[in-house]
């Protein structure tokens, strides 16, 4: 039977290369010349800091600049609160969503339930398998998904007859 899965991934050399365009834009700026500011990735998390709360939500927009121009959907971006310690110092950490949870992957498939077509929805682990019997079906699914706007940006993997 024909069928496909639903994923929600983030390319992690795309996240990688927007970093790495985002700590050379942070070398040569002017307001950070002097400044002990940083951007660290570690695995699905950014982590941000610097002297003040203002130089860190500059250096947000810089990242989230970088990571929109590398094709990345700020739906699976999401930024924590900034932490200013007493002295000043400002930390924040974005973290970058992989694979769809749970309450939003039951969202999807009831969504593509309601679209009442012969089609059958499965959860497994991250992704959701969809399959049917006919091709146009499974089209008219991706088709469905793809008009309608989830939380997280959905893509679709595996087609197969």
């Amino acid at each position: 039977m024909p069928s496909f899965d639903i994923v929600s991934e983030v390319n992690s050399m795309e996240i990688e290369n927007a970093i790495n365009q985002a700590n050379k834009e942070l070398a040569n700026r002017f307001d950070f010349k002097g400044s002990t500011a940083q951007i660290v990735l570690e695995k699905n998390e950014i982590k941000l800091s610097a002297e003040d709360q203002f130089k860190v939500k500059t250096l947000v927009e810089m990242v989230l600049g970088r990571l929109a121009k590398r094709q990345i959907s700020l739906k699976n971006v999401e930024k924590g609160e900034p932490d200013v310690s007493p002295l000043g110092h400002a930390r924040q950490v974005i973290k970058i969503k992989q694979g769809l949870e749970t309450p939003v992957a039951k969202e999807v498939t009831s969504f593509i339930r309601d679209t009442k077509l012969k089609v059958t929805t499965q959860i497994q682990g991250n992704a959701i398998r969809v399959t049917g019997k006919s091709r146009d079906d499974l089209q008219a699914v991706i088709a469905a998904v793809r008009g309608h706007e989830f939380p997280v940006a959905v893509q679709f993997q595996n087609f197969r007859d």
